[in-house]
Formats: structure tokens, sequence, C-alpha cells
């Protein structure tokens, strides 16, 4: 992909050279080793036999999730019993040789299998270990049970957002999962923060990540908001404005924006109006602000109210679906989408959301089979071949599936 003068094929990849072994599942976790393995590390994915269970998430081709594909493309499948003292001597011999370990599994779940960082430090005293968990891994909630709905309303986010629902008083369902989404970005950077420590001191450390912290920093008004008293407009300051066969998202957040919005609406005599001059005034008066500017909006089809939104300056944009957004010009010329395989065919992932000048940042090209690499990490740790075959029949079976 060639972006702005950037031909991503001729460029290296900042993390290549590192190995992560990845106990994560379902979106926090391999959010975050997607993230990694894009920027070039050669990340393990260590499964059950029976497969991590995003495998199932519909969309399904030929037994494919098309989402469990895109938040693993580009790693490796190793299958192990964690249950079993083999599979835990595997893991050590590959520790050993391993940068990174990223885990989202309730806390103590690792001390008790013996792979907690306490543990394998004393293996590998480089390694960055990265826990990724609801509350963190120590305190009074630390062993509740997490997943990104629960974290929403325990973080007060889903209460602020009904906050700008006029009219509702049950807070909503978000099918959306930020907190999963946020907390394996900050992880991302927390490694990456780490590995560039480790350059100096030579020692790894561990990394402990709140996924109620993460969404807590989301609300970032709203935790201002929660300490001294603010009045708040009667009518959310960023909200729809109706059109004639829809609505147009307006974002008013300076002066300029104000005076051009207005400009355009056909209403400047709303510049020197007392009730909207200042922005303290403007906010104790938004709901009127907003219905003068309606009067002009509904007259006008989406398309006519951007243009002419548009025309002046303001930032404005019509509601879409996403299938809507990822048509985008703009999405085809970043080169925002890689196409990518598994054994359902081909289909689109989202590359990283940033380019960089001097580094490939784009997607894999495949999603792995459930324990297909199981046999080459055998091999790896020093395992003979009648030894393979005692300990892995399942994985074997799996392999050659």
């Amino acid at each position: 992909m060639t972006i702005a003068g950037i031909d991503e094929g001729n460029l290296t990849k900042s993390f290549q050279g590192l190995r992560v072994l990845d106990f994560s599942t379902t979106i926090a976790g391999p959010h975050c080793t997607r993230m990694l393995a894009d920027m070039g590390a050669e990340v393990i994915k260590i499964e059950a036999v029976e497969g991590e269970t995003m495998r199932t998430r519909p969309p399904l081709r030929n037994s494919c999730s098309t989402v469990f594909g895109q938040l693993n493309v580009g790693k490796k499948s190793l299958v192990l019993d964690l249950k079993s003292p083999d599979a835990i001597d595997i893991i050590h011999r590959l520790v050993a040789g391993s940068d990174i370990l990223v885990e989202n599994f309730r806390p103590g779940v690792m001390r008790r299998l013996k792979l907690d960082y306490g543990s394998l430090r004393e293996l590998n005293p480089k390694l960055i270990y990265c826990s990724i968990s609801g509350y963190g891994q120590t305190g009074p909630s630390a062993e509740l049970p997490a997943y990104a709905p629960v974290i929403h309303a325990a973080s007060g986010y889903d209460m602020a957002h009904l906050s700008y629902q006029p009219g509702r008083t049950r807070p909503d369902y978000c099918g959306i999962y930020h907190a999963d989404v946020v907390t394996g970005v900050y992880a991302f950077g927390a490694i990456s923060a780490a590995l560039y420590q480790r350059h100096g001191t030579q020692k790894g450390q561990h990394i402990d990540v709140s996924m109620l912290e993460s969404m807590l920093s989301l609300t970032l008004n709203e935790l201002q908001w929660s300490q001294f008293e603010v009045s708040l407009p009667k009518r959310p300051m960023f909200g729809p404005l109706e059109t004639a066969d829809g609505y147009v998202m307006v974002a008013v957040a300076s002066e300029k924006t104000f005076q051009s919005l207005v400009k355009a609406a056909g209403h400047p005599e709303f510049i020197a109006d007392p009730r909207f001059a200042r922005y303290a005034d403007r906010r104790d008066n938004w709901e009127d602000l907003m219905n003068g500017v309606e009067t002009w909006s509904r007259r006008l089809t989406t398309e006519q109210c951007l243009v002419e939104l548009n025309g002046h300056g303001v930032p404005c944009s019509a509601y879409r679906t996403v299938a809507e957004a990822l048509r985008d010009p703009q999405i085809a010329h970043r080169g925002a989408l890689s196409e990518v395989n598994d054994g359902g065919g081909s289909f689109k992932v989202l590359n990283l959301p940033f380019r960089m000048s001097g580094t490939n940042v784009s997607a894999g090209k495949r999603i792995a089979t459930l324990g297909e690499h199981t046999l080459e990490f055998l091999r790896e740790t020093g395992r003979s071949e009648d030894e393979i075959a005692a300990f892995s029949g399942k994985s074997l079976a799996a392999d050659r599936g």
C-alpha cells in the first residue's frame, strides 16, 4: 500500500524479532497482541484443544469466524492443555526465549498454574509480562468477573451516556465494546514503554492494566464534573440537527465555528444576540440556539445541509452506518483496510489507525488454523518425535484438520 508517498511494502516493522506469548482471549488482550503482530512481533497464541471462544463468533464461513480473524490475523497458534505438567514445561522453555507475555485471565489463575510473573521472571528476567483484568490485579474487586458491558456500567460510562439522552431514564445496552478496545490499546502502549525502558535497564517488568480505569479515562468531562458543581445545558451541546430526510451531527467547539454555523443558517444576528454572544450565555440558552438553527436545517436534505455547513467550515457529518463509513473514499486513500485469508476465503480487516514513514504497520495476510504451529514449537523445545506423538495426539489431529 502507498499512502502519502509511503510505500509500506518496502519498510521494516518496528517490533521485528520480538516474540510474544499470547494467553489472552475474547477482545481486549487479542486486540493488544494483534497490534503487536501488525508491528512485526511473532505472536504465539496459546489455545486450548477446543480453540479460543471467538473462533465460533459469527459471521462464519466454512466454520471460520471473521471476527476471530480480525483480532488474530498474523499470529501463530499453539494448542496446549494448561492443566498438563508437560504443557507448563513447554511454556517454561518458550518463556526463556520470549520478550512479552500477555494474559487476561481472572487474577490468581496464572499463579495457580505457576505461570505468574513471579514464577516466570526467574526463567527470563527480561520478560515483559502484561496482565489485563477488569479491576486490576489487587484490591477488593480484583477477582470479580468482568466483561466490557459490566465495566461500562461499573465505570459510570452508561449513566454518563444516559445524561445525554433527554427524556430517557433507563440505561441502554451498548453492544460496541469500548472497554475492551481502549484497554487493549492502553496495554499496547504500556508494553511499548516497557520495551523502551528495557533498553536501558536490561530488565523486564509486570504491567497491570485495569479495564475499569481504562474506561474511566473516556469520561474526561464527567470525571471533573463529578468533583465540582457545573451547570449543564438542557440540550446536549453536541447533538443531531434534524434535516428534511435525516440528521446531521454538528460540533460547535469554538467561537469561529459558532459564527460560521449561524451565518450558514441565515441567522447572523445571533452573533450579537445577548443570549448567545458569550460562550457561557450560549450554554445557558443552547436549546434556543439550536431550535433557531433547525428552522433552517429542516428545509434542506441531509446532503444539501452538509454542502452548506462544509462551505462555511463547520465541522459536521451525516450519521452513517459502518458499511457506509467503510465506503468513504478517504478510507481507500489511506489504505485503511487489508485483505486477509482464512479457511473460509478472503475478507477485509482494519489496519492500525496510524501510518509511520519508516515502518510497515499493515496487518498480516492470514489467520492460523487451530494448532497450526503446535509441532513447530514442540520441536523447538527439544521434544523428540516420539515424545511429540505421545504428548499431542489431540493437537496433531487439530493440526491435520
